[in-house]
């Protein structure tokens, strides 16, 4: 199938499915003309890649998760290994929003929001450290 058929069916945009041919991450095969060809197997590779992306994987993490997934003597442990480090992460980043919530909700709530041209949040945000 063609490269269109294969965004289609993957869910991925054809500009994605290009670049992850250019870094290596899935090569489709080549018709005589030199067009793509896509298998279905290229296709569960694709669909693999958007749900593993859509998960918060990095494109290095994702080329392990690919080669884990292709290798059947893989353990299970280090999948679950790359997971848990992803939960950390995104834990991680929980905790940062979270802190940069509550200050711009201390600083909102400082701020009268009328005609007065003295504001806290510009004030804290001029601050030199």
């Amino acid at each position: 199938m063609n490269i269109g058929e294969a965004a289609e069916r993957s869910g991925l945009p054809t500009k994605t499915i290009r670049y992850y041919e250019d870094i290596g991450l899935v090569v489709a095969d080549r018709r005589d003309n030199g067009y793509r060809d896509y298998s279905d197997v290229h296709i569960h590779k694709l669909s693999f890649l958007r749900r593993a992306r859509s998960l918060g994987f990095s494109i290095p993490e994702c080329r392990l998760l690919l080669s884990l997934y292709e290798d059947t003597d893989r353990s299970s442990g280090d999948v679950k290994a790359l997971a848990l480090s992803k939960v950390a992460e995104i834990d991680q980043k929980i905790s940062e929003l979270a802190g940069l919530r509550k200050t711009l909700k201390t600083l909102s709530d400082k701020c009268h929001g009328d005609d007065r041209p003295d504001c806290p949040i510009l004030d804290d945000l001029s601050k030199v450290n």
